[in-house]
């Protein structure tokens, strides 16, 4: 039996089950061992641990093939599952168990694979911190005082824990990107519409997406492989055949001096693999970016949560939903939309048809004059701050409001619906820091050829 089963990645996992050198058995017992070691991070919202080594084994015998055969995978408490309640991580939904999967879970169990447990998030995953009132804070592997980022925090602390290999979580603006950066592990957002949005609880049709987090690249192209339509290898690519972006004006902005050194040391690292590093500005397309992303998601959240909860939960009514949230930020923001301060109909409108057609086109305009293939940049400002910073956090010596100080340098990224990956920088002591990588939107298997050699490199 191998040493360390925790620490294998998915693809090892898989090679593992396939070749017999780990039985079922073994692999459930090494599971049931971290979850209980790490019980104190509450990364796990629902998790039947009598039922793992079961399903394993049902799940390896029935696709023994399977591009997943037989792997556990971790799921976030807004994917809808027919065995675990989706509760969003609020009141109302706690008990509320779906008779259907969502569209990437069927998938999942299509390729051997099975969700094993259902993590802990942010409350409707309107947040970035994961300081969740109603279920508990999720915890920094690193340092359990810390937070763990979201509003993905449950998949990427159990995933940087070693719970399990690979989870899914979602991303309306930076909610895989950010916590994968805090927690030390990997955290991909595609192309906006390349995965199934169908049986997810939603914020935003227009910004929303599943995303997956893992602890190495391959496991998110072998994901990606299972959630998307385009399958085939993503090749590593020869990092002298790369040109990157380095935008300089915001995304460099007051970084934390951690997060400076990491960064500036790996892009030397990069450079002198070959990549080719180029200085690039976004000046002419903050105003729009400004006048997008909190229109959509303030006037389609009132407007999508509903009809989620007439096609998945009838008997919840959305004033119950709301009356239930405990979260302070949360249940302010929605707030904001009851009354006569509501997003207008013509901030939205404005969004969705001057704003995003102008980003889109200044955003492929950079990429084109310049010759990219990606940009890259500090994944957040800053690391992770203390639970219970949920208004502002220190930063060079001021305070700065927590949400927008972390979102900022992602937030871009999902506005124009493009993928971006935020992968670890090796970093000897201190807490982890995050380097993102974005690229054009549909350009997702050519993203992930790149991060596999920027992983490689960075190791080196």
């Amino acid at each position: 039996m191998p040493q360390n089963l925790s620490s294998l990645d998915g693809v090892s996992t898989i090679e593992a089950f396939k070749s017999g050198a780990v039985s079922p058995t073994e692999y459930a017992q090494s599971v049931l061992e971290q979850a209980a070691q790490n019980s104190h991070l509450n990364a796990l919202q629902s998790f039947r641990a009598i039922a793992l080594e079961p399903a394993v084994s049902k799940a390896l015998s029935a696709n023994p093939q399977g591009a997943l055969a037989g792997l556990p995978v971790l799921a976030k408490d807004n994917i809808n599952t027919n065995t675990y309640p989706t509760s969003g991580g609020t009141k109302s939904l706690l008990c509320q168990t779906s008779k259907l999967n969502a569209g990437v879970v069927n998938q999942i169990e299509g390729a051997g694979g099975f969700i094993a447990a259902k993590a802990a998030m942010h409350e409707l995953a309107f947040g970035i911190t994961s300081n969740n009132a109603v279920t508990g804070p999720v915890r920094n592997p690193v340092d359990p005082n810390m937070i763990a980022g979201g509003s993905s925090g449950g998949t990427a602390a159990a995933v940087a824990a070693g719970i399990f290999p690979i989870g899914l979580g979602t991303d309306t603006g930076g909610s895989c990107r950010i916590p994968a950066a805090l927690c030390g592990v990997a955290g991909f957002r595609p192309t906006t519409g390349r995965y199934d949005s169908d049986g997810v609880l939603p914020i935003s049709h227009t910004r929303d997406t599943v995303g997956t987090l893992a602890r190495s690249v391959r496991d998110i192209a072998l994901m990606d492989n299972v959630l998307s339509s385009e399958h085939g290898s993503a090749e590593v690519v020869d990092l002298s055949q790369v040109t990157l972006g380095v935008p300089k004006d915001r995304f460099f902005d007051d970084l934390e001096s951690a997060v400076a050194a990491a960064i500036e040391k790996q892009l030397s690292v990069l450079g002198k693999a070959g990549a080719k590093l180029v200085d690039v500005s976004f000046e002419a397309v903050w105003e729009h970016n400004d006048a997008f992303g909190f229109p959509v998601v303030l006037y389609e959240v009132m407007r999508d949560l509903p009809a989620y909860l007439a096609e998945h939960a009838p008997e919840i009514s959305f004033e119950t939903l709301i009356e239930g949230i405990g979260s302070p930020d949360v249940a302010g923001a929605f707030a904001s939309q009851m009354g006569a301060d509501a997003m207008p109909q013509e901030a939205y409108d404005a969004a969705l048809n001057v704003h995003r057609p102008a980003m889109r086109k200044i955003y492929a305009q950079v990429f084109s004059d310049h010759g990219l293939d990606a940009i890259v940049f500090p994944t957040t400002p800053l690391t992770a701050r203390p639970i219970g910073q949920d208004e502002t956090v220190e930063l060079n010596g001021a305070q700065v409001p927590t949400f927008p100080t972390y979102i900022r340098n992602t937030d871009l990224g999902s506005n124009v619906g493009a993928p971006g990956i935020s992968l670890p920088c090796p970093v000897t002591s201190g807490l982890p820091v995050g380097i993102e990588f974005d690229a054009l939107p549909g350009q997702d298997r050519a993203l992930l050829a790149l991060a596999l050699a920027a992983e490689k490199a960075m190791a080196q």
